[in-house]
């Protein structure tokens, strides 16, 4: 993409037409380490004491410049890393003439660069701007956390972003001795007072599961071998890699049974009661396969933790064993535990400034045990039971880290289409002389996750299954070397701490069917259901379950299905599921005879051809960045309520079309979801703010999230018939302005 040239002058624009700077504050000496470069006149952007200048001791002493960038220039990094972080301006002073500031100037324009000047752990990165003015070296003023920006250039130039990986029940299940044995205790007492005989065969079931692998644990920890069908399978010596400063040679007993999915491995080799049996969820290879995929880095990858740190990273190391994901010089960054009870947070993940929370997604099978502020960019995956339904995975269409797989490439290819598109071509048009709202949108991954709201209520009837993983407890005490003398003797309930209790799962395979399965119960998904949830993410509208269960004798579930707020379609029947494939089959014959012609006004349905959109025999989507396109008017995700009046909230889709025909066509109106402060169950309020080009035009309260960002639009929309203010008039339709 072409930009002006940075020392001659815009077409058309004298230099007495350019625009006047905001206010000249101060007269500054500029150097480069030790090396004069000339003075330069800095005016603040804010008035006040935000508009307070950065630099120390009244002079500029750049100390490096940034990694030079192969197609993204510096402000479109700054703005995707740290938005609307622009300081000050800086502008060379005509006389004397100043020929290292101007070779500075030229190499930082031509080369996507920018001067660095490091003040405590902040940098403030001096971006060299096309101006209107000829010849004058004129610079933007960006501050940023320190190591961020020169690990962002690399992700971005690339097209790559973060992805952050939770382990128990998410990839893997492992059990030692002690937990197996909980868990056979704990499901024999639910047997003894159980009087339904379809849950007792299912129970029974799930103890003969446990009991097999037990017994091959033992046989493990006894005899560093185990017969599976009749074979004697040996152990293999493997030598764990030691990663940077540690010289210690560490060589594990593993016993692969890749029929099984599973893996028996020592975390401590000295201690046989270390010993863990490990099941691997299926589809994990096809995952692995995608983020390595002909040697193309797709995504940086991280994983985070409540487990203890040996154990996590030898759980990491079976499921990476040749280091493709993390190399080892980043192991020991990367693999982030966290301690029980404490809430994992992508600020703690990323502390060494490795990437920023805004370019990273996670897949975790818990949202709650995340900071609430990072709770959008988290995909929730079904907790793996491979022991309670071992069939479940398999059952479905599509397994679900496919999905996952299927989710991180759709956020991928949204996130670099809006930044090519939008972010990018903007930046490109900037000059000096623009003003700060003048600085385009900058993408967020948790914008392009795809999500649906299966927040139904727990049947008192089918109990959720018991973990089927370790407890970080458990584990620490194991590799402590303890011997469990005393404890050996209690049963431990292997209750999950508050943090980590389960929530409702936010996905493609959120919504499922539940069927008897050889005593157990498999999750089946609803073709109707991913289809009406493809067709939403398409109209760019959401589509919701809401579900009821009678109170009678005879107990029944009734779901409706809303699309856009507009109820499309309802079921009923004896289970939950029933009634939502029921519901979701009526909402499918109610788009198709002819709600498509009434939203797409209103949702904005993308004109995308499907054809386009193929899949491969695994059912994978092809990773194509040119497929499901942004759209504005993006809500926040993760921001779930359930309302009982749609009256008001009726009236949503027809404020925003109005603002969208207030406002020009390539200007993103977008939504945020503020702080939440939770009180009573009753008193919860929800804030929304509505922003154009980084600015608030209006704000909503309510007590759920539908009726707080009802509020905002329609306070938006009051606020854009009638302002007068010009830098947001340029935003608007002129005809609209006019009227």
């Amino acid at each position: 993409m072409l930009r002006p040239s940075p020392l001659l002058p815009v077409p058309g624009v004298s230099a007495s037409a350019a625009a006047a700077p905001p206010g000249r504050a101060a007269i500054m000496r500029m150097f480069h380490g030790d090396v004069f470069l000339g003075e330069v006149d800095v005016f603040s952007i804010k008035p006040g004491p935000e508009g307070a200048l950065p630099f120390p001791s009244n002079e500029i002493r750049i100390s490096h410049l940034s990694p030079a960038s192969e197609r993204c220039p510096p402000l479109a990094i700054l703005q995707t890393i740290a938005p609307f972080s622009v300081r000050c301006k800086l502008q060379a002073r005509p006389l004397p003439p100043h020929p290292s500031l101007h070779r500075l100037y030229i190499t930082c324009f031509n080369e996507y660069k920018s001067a660095v000047v490091v003040v405590g752990d902040e940098e403030l990165h001096l971006v060299a701007m096309p101006s209107k003015v000829e010849k004058i070296p004129c610079f933007w003023c960006c501050s940023v956390r320190v190591g961020l920006y020169a690990a962002s250039v690399g992700m971005l130039n690339l097209r790559c972003l973060a992805i952050v990986f939770d382990l128990d029940e998410t990839l893997i299940v492992a059990n030692t001795m002690r937990s197996f044995e909980s868990r056979i205790e704990m499901l024999s007492r639910r047997m003894d007072i159980e009087d339904d005989p379809v849950r007792v065969a299912g129970m029974s079931a799930e103890i003969k599961r446990y009991i097999e692998d037990r017994e091959l644990l033992k046989e493990f920890i006894d005899t560093d071998t185990v017969t599976d069908n009749g074979r004697i399978v040996g152990t293999q010596k493997e030598e764990v890699q030691p990663m940077p400063g540690v010289q210690e040679r560490l060589v594990r007993p593993v016993i692969r049974l890749p029929e099984r999915n599973a893996i028996l491995t020592r975390i401590n080799p000295e201690i046989r009661d270390t010993s863990v049996f490990v099941k691997l969820r299926p589809a994990w290879e096809d995952l692995r396969s995608y983020l390595t995929a002909k040697g193309r880095k797709r995504f940086e990858v991280y994983v985070c933790t409540m487990a203890e740190r040996d154990y996590a990273l030898e759980i990491w190391r079976l499921l990476d064993p040749e280091a493709n994901l993390i190399s080892l010089n980043n192991l020991s960054d990367r693999v982030v535990c966290v301690k029980a009870g404490s809430k994992k947070s992508l600020q703690h993940v990323f502390r060494d400034g490795g990437c920023h929370p805004k370019m990273a997604m996670v897949i975790d099978d818990r949202l709650q045990v995340w900071d609430e502020k990072d709770q959008h960019r988290v995909h929730v995956v079904p907790a793996y039971a491979p022991y309670y339904a071992p069939q479940a995975e398999m059952a479905n269409a599509v397994p679900v880290l496919c999905v996952a797989r299927n989710v991180a490439c759709n956020v991928r290819g949204g996130f670099f289409r809006e930044f090519d598109e939008n972010l990018l071509k903007k930046v490109f048009e900037l000059l000096y002389e623009n003003e700060l709202l003048d600085l385009p949108y900058a993408p967020d991954v948790g914008d392009y996750l795809v999500c649906e709201d299966p927040n139904f209520p727990q049947s008192n009837k089918d109990p959720a299954p018991i973990p089927e993983g370790m407890s970080g407890a458990e584990v620490e005490k194991r590799l402590n070397g303890r011997a469990y003398q005393a404890d050996q003797k209690q049963i431990s309930s292997s209750i999950r701490p508050p943090d980590d209790a389960r929530v409702p799962i936010r996905g493609t395979l959120g919504s499922s069917n539940v069927q008897p399965n050889g005593g157990s119960m498999a999750i089946v998904p609803s073709l109707f259901v991913t289809v009406l949830q493809e067709i939403g993410r398409l109209c760019n509208s959401k589509v919701e379950f809401r579900s009821t269960v009678s109170t009678s004798k005879i107990t029944q579930f009734s779901v409706e299905v809303l699309f856009s707020n507009e109820k499309i379609g309802n079921g009923i029947g004896k289970t939950r599921d029933e009634a939502q494939v029921q519901a979701a089959e009526k909402a499918l014959q109610n788009l198709q005879s002819n709600y498509l012609s009434y939203v797409a006004p209103i949702a904005g349905v993308l004109n995308k051809d499907t054809s386009k959109s193929s899949r491969n025999g695994n059912g994978f989507l092809e990773d194509d960045l040119d497929s499901d396109g942004d759209t504005a008017m993006q809500e926040p995700s993760g921001s779930k309520s359930e309302q009982k009046d749609h009256s008001n909230v009726d009236r949503l889709p027809s404020v925003l079309s109005l603002i969208r025909e207030l406002c020009l066509e390539d200007q993103h109106v977008v939504f945020r979801d503020q702080v939440r402060n939770p009180g009573s169950a009753t008193n919860e309020e929800y804030h929304f703010q509505v922003e154009l080009a980084g600015q608030i035009l209006g704000n909503g309260i309510g007590v759920n999230k539908d009726f707080a960002k009802l509020q905002a639009a329609e306070d938006a929309l009051r606020f854009l018939k009638t302002t007068t203010d010009p830098q947001i008039k340029k935003h608007l339709r002129p005809i609209r302005c006019s009227s």
